[in-house]
């Protein structure tokens, strides 16, 4: 009998090329970070829902071209003209609508780097005219950006990305257990991050290995007796 050992190891993301598993979902989004160098302008907005894959495309995007990234609250004025050296990733820009100063520096950024041709990518949820940017010029820049948006995924996908969720934490679940999963969880990343989380924190909280029976405990709820 086969007995899977759980420890209690910090999750690595693996965030390399080979490690992002193309669908229809998101397949114009790779094929545009792969095609980079004729973005439009020099620039794109990668859109999608939480754990879509857009850090993950951003950090295979980096790597191609040698960017910096950066998240949009941490952005300052001061530090544009050393960031704009190079190319540029910037992430979660729908959270600073209430950040007067992010939101200049990032329209500084956005226009020294076309000034001095280099490209950059935003990233974000949505579409920029539902962010509420208080900024005008920057909302008109942001919606003037060619747009891509990563999909909620397919059943292949949705695999696929359990695969690499419980991989990244040294897990090896069953295809019986991944295929349980995909059938019973919402058609979301952020789902299937918080089921790997939980199912983990189970199995290593109880001592046993992953199984259907552990998932079914977080996945069904208990039946009520009515008798």
């Amino acid at each position: 009998m086969n007995t899977q050992l759980s420890f209690d190891l910090p999750a690595r993301a693996a965030l390399g090329r080979d490690d992002f598993f193309i669908s229809p979902s998101n397949q114009i989004a790779v094929s545009m970070i792969d095609k980079w160098t004729q973005w439009s302008s020099r620039k794109l907005l990668l859109s999608g829902p939480e754990g879509a894959g857009k850090t993950h495309l951003t950090h295979v995007w980096a790597t191609q071209s040698d960017a910096t990234i950066i998240d949009a609250t941490d952005l300052r004025e001061d530090a544009v003209p050393n960031l704009s050296t190079g190319p540029v990733a910037v992430e979660n820009i729908h959270i600073i609508a209430g950040c007067e100063a992010q939101q200049t520096a990032l329209f500084y950024l956005h226009n020294l780097c076309l000034e001095t041709d280099q490209s950059i990518l935003f990233t974000g949820r949505g579409e920029p005219q539902h962010w509420l940017l208080t900024l005008p010029d920057l909302e008109s820049r942001l919606r003037g950006t060619t747009l891509i948006q990563l999909h909620p995924p397919d059943d292949a996908l949705l695999r696929a990305v359990l695969i690499k969720l419980f991989s990244d934490r040294q897990l090896s679940p069953s295809p019986e257990l991944i295929t349980y999963v995909v059938r019973r969880i919402d058609r979301s990343f952020d789902a299937a991050q918080k089921l790997v989380v939980a199912l983990d924190a189970l199995s290593l909280g109880e001592q046993r290995p992953l199984s259907r029976r552990l998932a079914a405990r977080l996945l069904e709820p208990p039946q009520e007796n009515l008798l």
